[in-house]
């Protein structure tokens, strides 16, 4: 646990966050909101309920939004206590053929609208530990003031579509989903599918061609055409970018699709880090004083299909902090070089790794824009 500055506190492993956010529940007094892509039926699941079980015994507004695939092992029962007390539960994008695609990654807990957790951190076993030793790599952030409140408000709008039953409000409103939210000095982007840009890949692009040093930890790197080429342009001035991915992953197509891309940014000078004890899920980039910290990856899931949220920080100090947490994270990783990855790569390598770029590049967005594009108004 590192503190960033006096409204940040930073968690890099599950059994620094999960007691953080157990203590908040535990000292809220008004309300609570609770949104996680993955909540699991295991010891953490069940002491993270029964902490709810309690705010809402004290009369805590308490709600839950939880995602329909990501939480799909979860019994309906496991609520009922808490929902006969009057927590209100909803489960997002309930499960039809027809929109399965669309998904709520998001993970965010809120208490009295005053202190927010973020970060990478679902409500599951794997993410208890050290990340080291045991439990999943993964980084996580509690922040005070108005950033909660704003992602509070965030939380109100999922929560009061989680049925995702129709999508006027994408006519209305030309972002829909995607748009920032200014809070001085930071900024939230957040995404998800329908018209227009993603704001929080246009601010990083932005960022990144200035940018002299950039420093990234991503769970599932499948980054476009032109942010690939901004990440090279930085090298070729005389920058440097590092990049730590995974070496292991729960989602092994998604380690296949990302190694496709490591001759071209090898190639161009991009260093490549495999995180070796566990898996890799922490979603860090850190370029120059600026810092992105939320549940999006670099991937085309995050960028044009999932509900996500990244809030981005401009502050040396808490740069600094994260490089650190960075350079933490290095001396657990393999670098892999131009030339092993030369010696090692096959043809029938090479061609799992073309076949499952092409999957999750242009099949799964396209069956996910279809489904967007046939639910109805």
């Amino acid at each position: 646990m590192v503190e960033a500055h006096s409204n940040c506190t930073w968690f890099c492993a599950g059994d620094e966050i999960f007691p953080a956010m157990l203590e908040a529940i535990d000292e809220a007094r008004s309300s609570i909101c609770l949104e996680v892509y993955i909540f699991q039926n295991s010891p953490l699941g069940v002491r993270i309920r029964d902490a709810l079980v309690r705010a809402r015994s004290r009369d805590v507004k308490v709600r839950v939004l939880v995602d329909a695939i990501g939480s799909y092992p979860l019994s309906h029962h496991f609520w009922d206590e808490l929902k006969n007390l009057g927590g209100e539960i909803r489960v997002f994008n309930p499960l039809a053929l027809k929109r399965v695609t669309i998904r709520n990654h998001r993970k965010l807990l809120v208490c009295d609208d005053k202190i927010a957790f973020i970060g990478g951190f679902n409500v599951a076993r794997e993410y208890e530990g050290d990340g080291v030793a045991c439990g999943w790599c993964d980084v996580g952030m509690k922040i005070k003031g108005r950033l909660a409140r704003q992602l509070a408000k965030s939380f109100d709008e999922l929560f009061n579509r989680a049925d995702l039953k129709h999508k006027l409000f994408i006519h209305f409103h030309k972002t829909g989903a995607k748009k920032s939210v200014n809070v001085p000095p930071e900024r939230i982007y957040f995404t998800g599918p329908g018209i227009g840009r993603n704001p929080f890949g246009h601010a990083l692009r932005k960022d990144l061609r200035r940018a002299r040093n950039v420093q990234i930890v991503m769970a599932y790197f499948l980054p476009a055409l032109r942010m690939r080429r901004a990440l090279m342009r930085i090298v070729r001035r005389g920058g440097t970018v590092q990049l730590i991915l995974p070496g292991k992953s729960d989602v092994p197509i998604s380690l296949l699709a990302a190694r496709s891309l490591y001759r071209r940014l090898l190639r161009a000078g991009i260093e490549i880090h495999e995180y070796q004890p566990q898996i890799l899920h922490a979603k860090l980039i850190i370029v120059d004083d600026a810092v992105y910290v939320g549940s999006a990856n670099l991937d085309t899931r995050s960028a044009r299909i999932n509900y996500e949220f990244m809030v981005r920080f401009e502050n040396p100090a808490m740069a600094a902090e994260a490089r650190d947490i960075f350079a933490r994270t290095l001396k657990q990783c393999r670098r892999v070089t131009a030339e092993e990855w030369r010696r090692n790569r096959t043809f029938w390598r090479s061609l799992k790794q073309r076949w499952a770029y092409f999957l999750l590049n242009k099949i799964d967005p396209y069956v996910a824009q279809r489904q967007w594009k046939a639910l109805p108004d």
